[in-house]
């Protein structure tokens, strides 16, 4: 294999001939089809460079080639490591300059916006940010970038058919991973450049499950920030609403109830209908249970008449987790103040299972 590998390395260059470079890439994107052959790729520093120069290939079938088999590389733990950790400068190549690290390289791909290959590179940062011991390293490679590129992932994230022939969805999902970072939540959080606002209308984005689940993972660990909660429950945000519409159905309820809900939830259409992914619906009711840390927050809860859609929730709901958790805030939200008795809920009297609960959503961090 190493052998084989060695002579393959000499055709995945930029300057080696199209015809054999096209063989190449073909051959290394069937072998990392396999867990061997991811791991034996991974294995060989020279053969990462090359793959990451080919990203830059002038011939697209080539670029797509590439970044296919760094999708499969990355998507192994061990190789989104090796990924990442590459010493750029150990192993020059031999036709060309040596690339940039392939985060620097995935990045400059999805800002350009005639990229053929901006989704797969989305893709890829996408796997490489999904251990969390990789995602401070990965932050701190995108801090070092003097292109303020964090603002112009939101500003690409945020603007429909950026690139006509990318739909960057996968962005939604390296937010998700990389807001594991409380520098990263900071950012999000930054009340003057109002990203939180412009995350929340894809939280009903039809066209992708994936930006959907992404910015829901998302908003869930920037309500991990305590000190924001107020702000996020405010008229400058207003994400209750937003985290709740999605759990709304069609249901209909009396004038007392419906008028205590917020108004973008009141007489919603008969066709409306909820979420369909359960592990969508779960994250936004735990981060509505994030929200509930302090009295003050429970009580504005409380008052939005937040129960009676949790409620109708329950009465619809199939799935176990979801059941579960929607149980665990609607025990929160039935308690009285009185019976709480601390303004900090972490530190209230309640039963086990509810503690192990709370325990295991301030935990997972999406």
């Amino acid at each position: 294999m190493d052998e084989a590998l060695e002579e393959l390395l000499k055709f995945l260059q930029i300057g080696a001939r199209l015809d054999l470079k096209a063989v190449a890439t073909e051959h290394c994107l069937g072998l990392t089809g396999t867990p061997e052959g991811v791991k034996a790729v991974y294995m060989k520093p020279k053969l990462l460079m090359s793959l990451i120069s080919l990203l830059n290939d002038k011939t697209v079938p080539i670029t797509k080639d590439a970044s296919l088999c760094l999708i499969n590389i990355s998507a192994d733990e061990a190789g989104a490591s090796a990924l990442v950790n590459l010493d750029m400068e150990a192993y020059p190549l031999p036709l060309q300059n040596s690339p940039g690290n392939i985060i620097d390289e995935c990045l400059m791909q999805i800002f350009h916006k005639e990229s053929r290959i901006a989704d797969q590179c989305c893709m890829i940062l996408s796997n490489l940010s999904r251990p969390k011991y990789l995602i401070e390293t990965i932050v701190n490679v995108i801090e070092k970038r003097n292109d303020s590129a964090f603002d112009k992932l939101i500003g690409v994230f945020t603007k429909i058919e950026y690139n006509k022939t990318a739909k960057l969805h996968y962005l939604a999902s390296i937010f998700s991973n990389l807001s594991q970072s409380s520098r990263v939540r900071s950012y999000i959080l930054n009340k003057n450049k109002c990203y939180i606002q412009k995350l929340l209308p894809f939280l009903d984005y039809t066209g992708s499950l994936i930006r959907r689940g992404g910015v829901a993972g998302t908003l869930k660990n920037c309500c991990f920030e305590n000190d924001f909660h107020e702000w996020l429950l405010s008229e400058d945000v207003d994400i209750l609403p937003r985290l709740l519409l999605p759990l709304t159905g069609p249901e209909e309820f009396d004038e007392e109830d419906n008028d205590k809900l917020p108004l973008d939830l009141q007489y919603l259409p008969d066709n409306k209908i909820r979420e369909e992914d359960p592990d969508i619906r779960c994250i936004l009711i735990e981060a509505i249970t994030q929200l509930c840390s302090k009295k003050v927050n429970r009580e504005f809860i409380r008052s939005k008449n937040t129960y009676v859609i949790l409620r109708e929730l329950h009465k619809w709901e199939k799935d176990s987790k979801v059941l579960s958790v929607c149980e665990n805030l609607v025990d929160i939200l039935i308690r009285t103040e009185e019976e709480i008795g601390e303004d900090n809920l972490k530190q209230l009297d309640i039963p086990d299972h509810i503690i192990d609960r709370l325990e295991i959503i301030n935990k997972d961090v999406i």
